[in-house]
Order: structure tokens, then C-alpha cells, then sequence
């Protein structure tokens, strides 16, 4: 296991540098000139250049991203061009929300998305099954910010039950949760339908039936665990939509985290905020696809240590 831990590892270092890559080579084609931006549109052009020449922007491109990559190996991520503050402590300031905004989403979606899917498979073709499958398919089809919009709509503006924006209490927690959550678990649910199914037709489960193990024993400890290979796949797969999707109801619900972060410094052409909320959003995927490997050899014996 260790070796397989290790190879992996070590397979992630050029995802890592061609996301560095791409993210710099977008960044430096995003119009305007980020000299401008930090001494002001009325600045003499000659304090501009002087500017530029002091953030390396004169350098060749490819010279500007070896020079960003050393920098980031020793945790240097530049200065925000907005505060002239650390782009690091910008980044750690707003993690942590990020990650629990993240981290309760999944919950929510891998135990609705399993529940759902459980229940549709057992009951095939049932008015549960239908409903719960129609559900799903218009939770994949909506888009977050509005399932977000909705939600305040019902429960803030109508009901008066959750405050609409904010982060901190249990009560501000719920409805950007539950609208990250909801998006993921209609396709958990979707997955451990189709997974299930396959699993309760093999002559196994038809064994432990004619043997007369209760409906629940055979469903969550043999069906489920044999069922959990591919749904575990997709379930990391959410993890780092709900960190894309947490850019929009982070600004939809007035979250101060890393997705508003990035959105805020998109808007005021702050790149060195841009390139490390993406950058480090990036690291957090690459990291829970690690964890997802880990756990898919652990769970599939036949999984090949390559």
C-alpha cells in the first residue's frame, strides 16, 4: 500500500505543474495590464514601466513561470495587487470556510445520494423509485445558484426560517450546504441506483436470499459494500464540484471563502489572488483523488498495485 501510495504521489507532480501552467498562461492572457492596475490608469508611463519591471513583467513568459514556480515550492505566492498583502495568508484566511462549507456539502450529498439510491434499487420501478429518479434528474439539470436562489426564496424571503447570507452559525450553514449538497447527491443517488442494481442480481445476493437473511442485512452489508466501488469514484469526483461550485454560492449567499475570494480578485484583476485561490482549489482535488484511489484499491482486492 505504501508503494502505491508513493507512486501516486509522484504521478501528481505534473498534474500539479501543468495545472500551474495553464493557470499562469490564462492569467497572462487576461486583457489589461496589472502595472496599470496597481499605480492607477492617471500614473506617468514612465512609473508604470518601472512597475512592471519590478514584478518581472518584461521578463518571456516562459521565464515569468519558472520564476512563479520556484517561488511556490519555497510558499511564496506573491502580493495581492489590491492589499499588498501576502497572497498566502489571503488564501489560508479563507480556506478554512471553503473546506467546511465542502465538507458538510458531501456529507449531505453522499447521505441522501445513498439513501435515494438504495431505495430506488430495492424498489424498482415503484412510485418511490420514479419519484426519487425524477428528483435526481432535475438536480442535475438546475443549476446551483439557482437551487441557492430557490431556497432563500422559500426559506429566508417567504418563511423567514434562515438568514440568506452569512457564514459562522449552524443557521447560516444550512442553506448554502444543503444547495451544494442537493447538486451532488442526484448524481450519488443516480450512480448507487445503477450500482446496486447489478450488484443484487448476482447469484450471491440470491444465495443469502434463499437463506432467508433478513432484506436489511443483505442490502447494507453485502449488496452495499460490493456496490461501493464505482459510487466511491464519483463521489470524489463531487468533492472537487463542490469546490468549483462553492465559487458561485460562496458569492450567492455572501460567504467570505475562497471561491468569493477569487471572484472579487477576477473582478478587480488581482492575479496573484486568482492564480493561488485556483492553484491551491487545485492541490485540494488533486489530493481527495488520492484519497479516492486509496480507498478504491482498498475496497476492490482486484485492483492492480500498478
Amino acid at each position: 500500500m505504501l508503494t502505491f501510495i508513493l507512486k501516486r504521489i509522484i504521478q501528481t507532480i505534473p498534474i500539479m505543474l501543468g495545472v500551474i501552467f495553464i493557470i499562469f498562461l490564462i492569467m497572462h492572457l487576461v486583457p489589461g495590464d496589472p502595472a496599470t492596475l496597481i499605480v492607477g490608469e492617471s500614473a506617468p508611463p514612465e512609473v508604470v514601466e518601472k512597475v512592471r519591471e519590478e514584478l518581472g513583467l518584461n521578463e518571456p513568459f516562459l521565464i515569468q513561470y519558472f520564476h512563479y514556480i520556484g517561488n511556490v515550492l519555497h510558499g511564496d505566492f506573491g502580493l495581492s495587487y489590491r492589499s499588498n498583502r501576502p497572497v498566502i495568508d489571503e488564501v489560508m484566511f479563507r480556506l478554512p470556510t471553503t473546506l467546511a462549507l465542502s465538507l458538510v456539502s458531501i456529507l449531505i450529498t453522499i447521505f441522501i445520494g445513498l439513501i435515494a439510491g438504495i431505495v430506488s434499487a430495492t424498489k424498482q420501478n415503484s412510485w418511490s423509485d420514479r419519484i426519487l429518479m425524477i428528483v435526481s434528474l432535475i438536480g442535475v439539470s438546475f443549476p446551483s445558484f439557482w437551487i441557492g436562489l430557490m431556497l432563500i426564496y422559500i426559506f429566508s424571503v417567504k418563511l423567514g426560517l434562515l438568514p440568506t447570507s452569512g457564514w459562522g452559525t449552524v443557521q447560516q450553514m444550512i442553506l448554502p450546504a444543503i444547495t451544494l449538497g442537493l447538486m451532488g447527491a442526484a448524481v450519488v443517488a443516480r450512480m448507487t441506483r445503477s450500482s446496486m442494481l447489478e450488484v443484487i442480481r448476482l447469484d450471491y445476493i440470491r444465495t443469502a436470499k434463499a437463506k432467508g437473511l433478513r432484506e436489511n442485512i443483505i442490502v447494507y452489508k453485502h449488496a452495499l459494500k460490493n456496490a461501493l466501488i464505482p459510487i466511491i469514484t464519483v463521489i470524489g469526483l463531487q468533492f472537487g464540484s463542490l469546490l468549483s461550485g462553492a465559487v458561485i454560492i460562496e458569492s450567492v449567499f455572501s460567504i467570505n471563502g475562497l471561491g468569493r475570494m477569487i471572484v472579487d480578485a477576477i473582478k478587480m484583476r488581482d492575479l496573484p489572488v486568482v492564480q493561488g485561490g485556483v492553484l491551491v482549489a487545485s492541490l485540494l482535488f488533486v489530493f481527495v483523488n488520492l484519497l479516492v484511489d486509496i480507498l478504491y484499491r482498498k475496497f476492490n482486492k482486484r485492483t492492480d498495485a500498478a
